[in-house]
């Protein structure tokens, strides 16, 4: 839907005198420095873009002294924060360039086209590195299902990521959805992309080389998105509803002839500097270009492809529309440029060119509208210390015995239950609606621990996972964010890979708010710690701030997607059991922790308490112990214990296999505590007969603690604690139950 902006401008005096920046979301002390950069009071089209750039969402202002905490270097980084994706060696001459972003305020409002443009526009990150996207994941929060609002929302944003996905021909492997009434309102869709890439080949959105011409290509440029990266950094409300004109338009089949030729355009090797043009449309592209260069840029806006009778300067610079890309090259490769675009049926225009007195300079209508230093709008945006307070709730939830309610005997019902919680159910009813075999490298699909994709041409493989719990978050958010990075890992190396890397989205509420604030700080704290201590350097990531709805903030979400490195495709490993007869082993040792569990979620109906404690050291060795037992040949499955602990992972990996298990456990716990509690750095692993003794001394030798619960065997899974039977089912009667929870609600 397209935005009409009256043609009729505000004076520069209007704009102080009246305050009409502030309708943009920005300050008065910030507008009195924008004055002072300026040397005088800025017009219309200037507040305009200083305001989409001094937006949170641009500039991180209230969070670049949160994300320095990060480790951002190791001895595989090629590339670090600060560029459109990150990029990792893994070795031949290859790398892998990967990043995560949100579209959570568009997805709210409208839902379909809020996900499609999310996914268009972190493809573009990827390729605009030079990088062939070969798959895509998401990570969802949605509220509970009960909700027709919920279910509304949640079925359009899964059909706008299936439409774009399967219509540009990119996998979507994998992801996660959790639902829980905090999200209600204010749902979460983080959409991640993973490229691969020769290390000749990289590119940076520069604008270099003085005098040099600065090119636009993709579909002509409307209305919709004007002013979303303000939108995406202000709190929902009531009147949200009103900013549905906000939210971009995508055409994934355009985006797919922008992709081909772009990469085209690269391997040329004429291209100088390249970015897409995502939040903030032509304003951010140029003004960073310029910026990284350390130039200028001037553009003359009449040559912008409009697609709307009289856009004003205002509504060119600030426009979202898909699919458009900026780029620079010498003068002499022009006409080659073109012609490569013209052969894809693109049209490629020059919009502007590099200059060398540092300033952001529009040209319209044979008039300067906007003249600007480019150092003030990209590098001189306020970043601010915001206040931090430990919430009350935290305190109290400290003082929480989560032990406390009566045991629950009917164990086998309770599995039932818990299987049935959408969070852990199947999400066939998602992911079959993705396209997630195209391309045909889609080695392990979604369902198990991590997506796994097959390099061609070569033994290796990428490994790739999504992962957060924000009720741990929530309850503990420095024990949240090492839970967080550690799953992720987890993930990775159950599948047989070496983690490498992570790219995350921290989903928090206002930071105006002392609490959240403290919430953000502190997960950051823990999530640094954990990417210290597992070696899994932040190569990038996105920020999504004010996720309100009427009740309050979300639950803090610092969504982890991570990449791992699948040495020789034989070490391949996925959940499910594979052979009548295998040994079954559980790593880890089970505490008494219900504190944030599905368990206490669906059968107590509450989230309280403190969360798992996680010792990074041990989960460490974890990791290592089990690769290189994957490595060596020793495992025939693996699976990390998660939501639901030992009780769904046993009930996951016989469905995964469509094979029973029969297990005895040996434990001083309580029953149901020890099936469901969520105790950290716990693996579930299954070996041939002949090759378990040589697992378990190899376990053992690393000190990792380990239990041998019983075999692969039959089509039931039958739990015995202290001899007596605690869980029995046929499998074929849990996976009803978890594939049916999801398709039944959304009736």
């Amino acid at each position: 839907m397209a935005q009409q902006l009256s043609v009729k401008e505000p004076s520069a005096e209007q704009i102080a005198e009246q305050k009409i920046y502030k309708q943009m979301g920005v300050t008065d002390e910030e507008f009195a420095k924008i004055c002072g950069f300026l040397g005088r009071n800025p017009n219309y089209v200037e507040i305009g873009v200083f305001s989409v750039m001094w937006s949170e969402h641009c500039s991180y202002k209230n969070s670049k002294p949160v994300l320095r905490k990060f480790p951002v270097t190791g001895p595989r980084v090629l590339m670090g924060p600060g560029e459109g994706a990150g990029i990792v060696d893994i070795g031949d001459n290859q790398a892998v360039v990967f990043k995560i972003e949100s579209h959570n305020h568009p997805s709210a409002i409208e839902p379909f086209q809020g996900a499609a443009t999310g996914v268009g526009g972190i493809i573009r990150d990827i390729f605009s590195m030079g990088a062939r996207p070969v798959a895509v994941l998401n990570s969802l929060r949605f509220g509970k299902l009960q909700n027709d609002r919920v279910k509304y929302l949640f079925e359009h944003v899964v059909s706008g990521i299936a439409a774009y996905g399967n219509c540009i021909g990119i996998p979507t492997v994998g992801g996660e959805v959790m639902f829980d009434e905090s999200y209600e309102g204010n749902p979460l869709v983080n959409a991640m992309c993973v490229g691969i890439i020769d290390h000749d080949m990289i590119q940076r959105g520069v604008a270099k080389g003085v005098g040099n011409p600065v090119f636009y290509v993709g579909p002509a440029t409307g209305r919709d998105g004007i002013h979303g990266a303000t939108f995406a950094s202000e709190e929902l409300t009531a009147e949200s509803e009103a900013k549905r004109p906000a939210v971009q338009v995508g055409d994934p089949f355009m985006e797919k002839l922008v992709l081909e030729a772009c990469l085209e355009l690269i391997n040329s090797g004429i291209v100088l500097g390249i970015q897409d043009m995502g939040a903030a449309g032509l304003t951010c592209s140029s003004a960073e270009m310029a910026s990284k260069a350390g130039n200028g840029m001037e553009l003359y806006l009449d040559e912008v492809p409009q697609r709307e009778e009289g856009m004003t300067a205002y509504e060119m610079m600030l426009s979202e529309s898909q699919e458009r890309m900026l780029f620079v090259v010498e003068p002499k490769h022009e006409a080659q440029a073109k012609e490569i675009f013209e052969r894809w049926g693109l049209h490629c225009a020059k919009v502007g060119k590099v200059t060398d007195d540092g300033r952001l300079r529009l040209i319209h209508h044979g008039e300067t509208v906007g003249d600007m230093p480019v150092g003030a709008l990209v590098d001189e945006c306020p970043v601010y210390n915001k206040p931090s307070q430990v919430p009350a709730y935290y305190e109290e939830n400290g003082r929480i015995d989560t032990n406390r309610y009566p045991e629950v005997t009917k164990l086998t019902d309770a599995l039932k239950q818990v299987l049935a919680s959408p969070t852990v159910a199947s999400k066939e009813w998602v992911y079959n609606q993705y396209d997630h075999m195209v391309r045909t490298d889609t080695v392990v699909r979604p369902g198990s621990d991590a997506a796994v994709i097959s390099l061609r041409g070569t033994r290796k493989a990428l490994a790739m996972t999504t992962d957060c719990n924000g009720r741990y978050v929530y309850l503990d958010p420095e024990v949240g964010g090492r839970i967080a990075v550690s799953e992720a890992a987890r993930n990775i190396v159950c599948s047989g890979a070496e983690p490498l890397a992570v790219t995350d989205n921290l989903n928090f509420g206002s930071p105006e708010k002392p609490e959240i604030f403290w919430q953000l700080e502190t997960s950051v704290d823990g999530m640094a710690e954990a990417c210290r201590v597992l070696e899994t350097p932040v190569i990038g990531g996105n920020v999504s701030l004010y996720n309100e709805n009427a009740k309050g903030a979300i639950y803090p979400t610092p969504v982890i997607g991570m990449v791992g490195l699948v040495h020789d495709l034989d070490h391949i490993t996925t959940q499910g059991f594979k052979h009548e007869g295998d040994t079954i082993i559980l790593l880890g040792e089970t505490k008494e922790e219900l504190g944030g569990s599905e368990f206490q979620y669906v059968i107590h109906g509450v989230t309280e308490g403190r969360p798992p404690a996680l010792d990074l050291e041990v989960e460490k060795r974890l990791h290592k112990t089990v690769l290189t037992a994957i490595q060596e040949g020793l495992v025939a499955s693996a699976h990390d214990l998660s939501e639901g602990g030992l009780a769904v992972a046993l009930a996951e990996s016989c469905i995964s296999g469509k094979i029973g298990a029969k297990v005895t456990l040996r434990t001083p716990l309580r029953k149901d505590i020890a099936l469901f509690s969520e105790s950290q750095s716990r693996i579930l692993l299954s070996a041939a007969p002949d090759k378990a003794d040589a697992l378990k001394h190899w376990i053992a030798a690393q000190g990792v603690p380990y239990e041998v619960l019983g075999t692969v065997t039959g089509s039931e899974l039958s739990v015995e604690i202290d001899a007596a039977q605690v869980i029995h089912a046929p499998i074929a009667e849990l996976e009803q139950v978890w594939k049916d929870a999801i398709p039944c609600l959304m009736q």
